[in-house]
This record gives C-alpha cells, structure tokens and sequence, in this order.
C-alpha cells in the first residue's frame, strides 16, 4: 500500500513513535482516504466506493448503527462514541483528521496491549506486541476487553524514562509545543525499533 509519508508525519498523534504509525496505517488502513468498510458479524457487506467525501459520510451514516463501519486512512471505527449517526463528524474521511483521530486512538489500544504484556523492554517481543495491538484494533477486544472504551494505562515508567534519557534542545532553541499533547506526559511517545517486522501482516 502507498501512504503519503509526509501526511502521517504532519498528521499522526505524537504519542506514536513513527515505526508504529507506519506499520498501523500499512496494516490496519486502507490508502484510500475514502475507503468504507461495512461488517456484519464475520461477513463484509459490499457497497459502493465512495468518490467523494460527501458519499463516504453518507455511507457510514446508512450503515453505522447496524454494522461495524470502519473509515478512511485509518480505518476509523465511525460508531465510537456516537449515539445517533447525526453525530457524525465530516472529520471522519478528511484524510489528515482520520489519521489524527485513528492514530489517537490506537494509540491507546497499543497502551493496553504494551502494559498487558508487562511493559517489556526487550526489542524482541515489539513485534508480537504490534501484531496483537493490530488485531484488537481490527476486532475492537483484547483479552475480553473493548478496546475503544477501556481507560487508557498512560504512558509506561520504563517508556517515559526512555524519552527522558533523550537529550533536550535548550529553551533558546526548543521550538515551542503546538498543543496541549505534547507537553502531557501521558501522551508521550514510546520508543520502539520496529524496522525488523518488514511490513508483514498479522
């Protein structure tokens, strides 16, 4: 799949290191920002593709409160926190917003995973801890739990440490924080080398 580097650069949560968000977009998105993907139960409903951002919304819409719909870049879960489909953000198939919400959010399932797997250290076991954030993304459970609406553990001791071990510009050249996430400790980024898992799906 092609995905726009710079896009998930300029777009992506921070509190993802790079190597996640590419292996998630790569594995767990679609390159079409547009893209639409009904389920019910185990079966995929078929619908028209999309060609503009108005259609897809109308899409997710049509389908949302009677099957799982997944949006755009990231493959959004569109039900999250909605109670009615007038709910529903246009944000959902802008391609910058989708990555900037999916990233957020599966930013926090990789949370849950990462801490389920006692907060390793070890490089070794990234890949696995990926693969199986992967398929709680793509399921919405880990462990019998829902993903999407658990609390989020935070940032681990061991990946905080990390990220403070990494020399600081000073304060004369720190170019200063756009937003509020990215002074919050709890979305920090965790450091990870996934290079090594060479783009296989789970």
């Amino acid at each position: 799949m092609a995905f726009d580097a710079d896009l998930l650069r300029k777009c992506a949560d921070p509190s993802l290191e790079p190597a996640i968000v590419e292996q998630f977009v790569r594995q767990g998105g679609s390159p079409d920002p547009l893209a639409v993907t009904v389920r019910s139960g185990n079966r995929i409903i078929l619908v028209s593709p999309a060609k503009t951002s108005e259609q897809a919304l109308a899409l997710v819409r049509e389908h949302v409160r009677k099957a799982v719909v997944r949006v755009g870049v990231t493959q959004f879960p569109a039900g999250i926190g909605i109670r009615d489909a007038s709910e529903l953000n246009p944000a959902l198939v802008d391609p910058c917003e989708n990555i900037r919400m999916g990233t957020a959010l599966f930013g926090k399932v990789w949370r849950i995973v990462f801490k389920w797997y006692g907060n390793p250290t070890s490089e070794e076991v990234m890949p696995q801890v990926l693969e199986d954030a992967l398929h709680a993304w793509q399921t919405g459970q880990f462990e019998g739990a829902a993903v999407f609406s658990a609390p989020d553990p935070g940032e681990p001791k061991a990946a905080k440490q990390r990220r403070e071990d990494v020399p600081q510009l000073s304060p004369a050249t720190a170019p200063a924080p756009s937003d509020a996430s990215a002074v919050d400790p709890n979305k920090a980024a965790i450091r990870v080398d996934l290079s090594g898992i060479g783009g296989k799906a789970p």
